[in-house]
């Protein structure tokens, strides 16, 4: 069926009658389990806690188990309700239902009321007797011991141990004693177990400290000097509260490298209230590693003419010092190259300086030094000038110029430049003054500047631009008219102011005379020049020979006869050589006179010549003439003017034709070269050279020249004389 003890079944029922005939039917029977099984529930109980609620030994199990369809084995189960809390932690009491059910699961169920409770006190091992350095803690139960061991029946999870400790018993030194600690367990329902242990307190344990480590000083430090050698750090010892105090011994020396380095040993000792010490070395070595020290010089700027070995100037290390005392410390420099400066007289460079004690140790310092160049040139000024107003202010030569350039560091050319102020007016047009600033620069822009004075003056006066002689001699007939002259003034841009004066010596005696021509040219500022022009005039006598044959009984004779029509009758007629008495009317009576030849002249004054009318008059007899060969009568021209007026055109020689003497000429210049020469001259050679070269179209150049006359067959020397030639 649906459990093990249930089924069915098919029962089949025959019935048989004697002959064997039978009837069969079936029958079904149904098996079923409806009855709970029975059992006896234990009785109540009380447990220890530490007793095993599962343990059926104790805590009793359900007997008589029995089911109506016998089942073979009834196995009761139990389960456990939830625990009421007792008067401690470990009581407590809980309901155990049983439950007993058969295999077709009809079910019985009875309850056992359980009590749990706790008084058996816990159990421990007691830490045994101990004997602890004084300065151990004596709470520190990793030391002193610790309850071991600790149970409780109920197995509590955490059972404290707790101790008291008793009165101290004193000991053989302030560090020692003893006492009693009373060790107690107590679980959690207050059951409680006491025990004892003693506990020794000793000291054996020398005091501790750091010794300092092996140290290397200066030679100048000071090896008492702990601050420095170091000192016994970490002094401490397991007990005394008092402070410990830390002596040392220093033993012998031993010679190091050099002369200040050495080392020795250092014995330091630590003694506790109990007598135990603690013994430990150090090494102090001495050694001289430091350099001297100094003071480097400041930085410093220099001018760049200054001697950059002068320390003087540069300045030099002080304070040489050395650690060890050296007596005498000599400091040395090297100069690093040369950085180029804003110009090209700067720069700077590094100087290291350089101290180095006895034993080698060496200290460098750096000190820059610049060069600069701040100083301007030096020149001299020229001084002040007066110029001319028409000199060039630009041109040194006359106004000046510097001198003296020279700078401190340039090594090039000094250029020196100008520039000129306003002018100030001065006296008169052309005079002024001005500042000229002279600059003189160095390669560094250093600047001088200085002044000076230009003053313009005007003193000189006007100058003459046309040519002019100063002197010149000209026959009366060729006097030169007024030239035209043109000045100039070096400054004065007005017109110059030109008077003119001509004086005239002339007299009409017929002798030379001189005109004087005078030109003053005054300018702006008053300056004045006189250009005099001296005309040496040759006193030309234009003489017109009239000859004529007279006879003594012809009667008066009227000198203007022999005169052209239009001549000024202003003058006197002369009786040269003889005492004729002319009238003013130019008449005279022959027939008293003897007979020979009578010369007249009649001079008139004509622009500064005089036209002289010769007449001769030979007074005859019955005419009769007189024998030729005494060479009187004869005219040789004085000058010869070939300008086309009719006057004076040829070199004449008049009165041969009488005696019919045949001329040869040669003239001469003043050098004494002949220039012309004619055999039978017949009045006719107008100062023409034979060669071109000389003068204008042939025309000989104004001058005094000579002849030689000769009158071939004459018997007489020949004649010799001067003339002058001009073309005026």
């Amino acid at each position: 069926g649906s459990c093990a003890n249930e089924s069915s079944f098919i029962r089949t029922w025959t019935v048989t009658d004697a002959c064997g005939n039978d009837n069969t039917q079936t029958q079904t029977i149904n098996i079923e389990d409806t009855t709970a099984p029975t059992f006896t529930v234990p009785a109540a109980v009380t447990l220890e806690c530490d007793q095993d609620i599962t343990d059926l030994t104790v805590t009793g199990d359900v007997t008589d188990e029995a089911d109506n369809c016998g089942n073979a084995a009834l196995e009761a189960t139990y389960s456990d309700g939830a625990s009421t809390a007792g008067a401690c932690a470990n009581a407590s009491s809980f309901i155990r239902t049983w439950t007993v059910t058969d295999a077709c699961g009809n079910t019985t169920t009875q309850e056992q009321t359980i009590n749990i409770e706790d008084t058996t006190a816990p159990t421990y091992t007691v830490p045994t007797e101990v004997t602890l350095e004084c300065d151990q803690d004596i709470t520190d139960l990793t030391v002193t011991g610790d309850v071991t061991d600790e149970a409780d029946n109920c197995g509590n999870a955490v059972l404290e141990a707790t101790y008291s400790d008793g009165t101290s018993t004193a000991g053989s030194c302030a560090n020692e004693s003893s006492f009693i600690r009373t060790w107690t367990v107590t679980d959690a329902c207050g059951n409680t177990t006491t025990q004892e242990q003693t506990i020794n307190i000793e000291d054996t344990t020398a005091p501790t400290y750091t010794v300092p480590t092996e140290v290397t000083l200066e030679c100048d430090e000071d090896v008492n000097d702990l601050t420095l050698t170091g000192d016994v750090t970490d002094e401490a010892d397991n007990c005394d509260t008092n402070t410990l105090e830390a002596t040392y011994t220093d033993g012998t020396m031993t010679v190091g490298s050099c002369a200040n380095a050495s080392s020795f040993i250092r014995t330091w000792t630590v003694t506790d209230a109990c007598g135990n010490d603690n013994t430990q070395t150090q090494t102090i070595n001495i050694e001289d590693t430091t350099a001297p020290t100094f003071t480097v010089p400041a930085a410093v700027t220099l001018e760049c003419d200054q001697d950059v070995n002068d320390l003087t100037v540069t300045g030099d290390v002080t304070d040489e010092a050395d650690n060890c005392g050296n007596a005498s410390l000599e400091a040395t420099y090297t100069d690093g190259a040369s950085t180029a400066g804003s110009c090209a007289n700067a720069s700077s460079f590094i100087r290291t300086w350089t101290v180095t004690d006895a034993c080698g140790n060496t200290t460098t310092q750096e000190q820059i030094i610049n060069i600069e160049d701040t100083t301007a040139p030096t020149f001299t000024v020229p001084a002040a000038v007066t110029l001319e107003c028409d000199q060039d202010i630009s041109d040194l030569t006359v106004t000046g110029d510097v001198s003296d350039e020279a700078d401190n560091c340039d090594t090039n050319t000094l250029e020196a430049t100008y520039t000129d102020g306003a002018s100030t007016a001065g006296s008169c047009a052309n005079a002024s003054s001005f500042i000229r600033t002279w600059t003189l620069t160095d390669a560094c822009g250093n600047t001088t500047t200085q002044e000076q004075i230009i003053n313009i003056e005007d003193t000189t006066a006007p100058n003459l631009v046309t040519d002019l002689e100063t002197s010149i001699t000209v026959i009366c007939s060729d006097i030169p008219g007024v030239p035209s002259l043109e000045f100039t003034d070096n400054c004065s841009t007005n017109t110059i102011d030109v008077t003119f004066n001509e004086t005239n010596s002339f007299n009409g005696d017929g002798n030379d005379y001189i005109i004087v021509r005078e030109w003053t040219a005054t300018d702006d500022c008053g300056n004045t020049s006189i250009f005099i022009q001296e005309i040496n005039i040759i006193s030309e006598n234009f003489i017109n020979v009239i000859t004529e044959e007279l006879c003594t009984g012809d009667g008066d004779i009227n000198l203007f006869d022999f005169l052209e029509d239009g001549t000024d009758l202003s003058s006197t007629w002369i009786a040269q050589d003889s005492d004729v008495i002319v009238d003013n009317s130019g008449v005279f009576d022959p027939s008293t006179l003897a007979l020979e030849e009578y010369i007249f002249t009649y001079t008139l004054s004509n622009n500064g010549c005089l036209d002289t009318s010769e007449v001769r008059i030979r007074l005859n007899d019955d005419c009769i003439v007189l024998p030729c060969g005494n060479g009187e009568g004869l005219s040789i021209s004085k000058a010869v003017t070939p300008n086309g007026d009719r006057y004076n055109q040829f070199f004449s020689i008049e009165g041969t034709k009488e005696c019919n003497f045949i001329v040869d000429v040669k003239i001469f210049n003043r050098y004494g070269a002949i220039i012309f020469e004619a055999n039978d001259y017949q009045n006719d050679w107008s100062a023409i050279s034979p060669d071109s070269s000389i003068g204008n179209n042939g025309q000989l150049p104004n001058g005094t020249y000579y002849y030689v006359v000769t009158l071939r067959d004459s018997g007489l020397k020949p004649i010799t004389g001067p003339f002058y030639i001009g073309t005026k």
